[in-house]
């Protein structure tokens, strides 16, 4: 009697360690498809200014301000938020390996990249430009490039596309971080930075570095900016409804205003949701 006293006493302690188990949650959502959970897991850039960067007080930039509309719409708060850097190289191992529940850093819709992730978006319209030394008056065109030190960075389509379609003779000089890039313009140890004019125009504005560099005015490519997700997601379709959101309401106006006004950038108008435009 005693025996089964005791044994009715465990099996009840296990029921209820089992039942405290099951009743809990991780810190994350575990789904990868909703909100609602703790937390929620969301890449950027670390080092672009305007688009998205660390800084001493936290994070900042327009795919930031973007990131944290969607995270609100997605049932999360800003302190639910863990952000993560996503350098270009990294993007799409990072979404299939589930590293982070999507990825909003200057990440532009490519079929090579569809065949991988998922994009919701675009939501936002770049062009690829160049950003030179002010007094550098030699680079007035795309052709001029020809024989230039051309920096971008590792895992970016950038410098590959302007050597491919533009000028076939640019020395490439591919670089871990745009900030490298930066550098190397400033040293003159290469001539001119690719990328899109949203980031050159976030790194021109910089206090340190006005009136040191202009952009090109070249509008040499078409970039759609467009929120990764991992393949098969159901976060695309939420996530593209919180962007509707965010325009109807003219949060996206303000982050513009907020992001790139400093750099007077001539945005284009908020995109259509999946209208990719080539």
């Amino acid at each position: 009697m005693k025996l089964r006293k005791v044994t009715a006493a465990s099996a009840a302690v296990l029921a209820l360690a089992v039942t405290a188990t099951a009743c809990g949650s991780d810190d994350k959502d575990d789904s990868g498809s909703s909100g609602g959970g703790k937390k929620i897991t969301i890449g950027i850039k670390f080092d672009q200014p305007g688009i998205g960067q660390k800084t001493p007080d936290g994070y900042s930039g327009f795919d930031v301000d973007v990131a944290t509309y969607v995270a609100k719409q997605l049932g999360y708060k800003a302190d639910q938020i863990e952000w993560k850097e996503a350098k270009s190289a990294d993007r799409e191992t990072m979404l299939q390996r589930g590293d982070v529940d999507f990825i909003a850093a200057s990440y532009s819709i490519t079929p090579e990249r569809e065949a991988k992730v998922d994009f919701a978006g675009p939501y936002l319209l770049a062009h690829q430009d160049v950003l030179v030394r002010a007094d550098d008056s030699s680079i007035k065109s795309p052709k001029d490039l020809n024989s230039k030190k051309l920096c971008s960075v590792t895992g970016s389509t950038s410098a590959q596309n302007v050597k491919d379609k533009l000028a076939p003779k640019a020395q490439l000089q591919k670089l871990p971080t745009y900030s490298a890039c930066l550098t190397g313009l400033q040293n003159k140890a290469i001539d001119a930075l690719t990328t899109d004019d949203s980031i050159l125009a976030g790194y021109a504005a910089q206090d340190t570095f006005k009136g040191k560099f202009k952009l090109g005015g070249f509008k040499m490519t078409n970039e759609n900016y467009g929120i990764g997700v991992k393949k098969g997601s159901d976060l695309k379709a939420k996530i593209n409804t919180a962007l509707e959101k965010m325009v109807a309401d003219k949060a996206w106006d303000k982050a513009v205003k907020d992001n790139f006004g400093p750099a007077n950038y001539k945005n284009e108008p908020a995109p259509k949701i999946g209208n990719v435009v080539s």
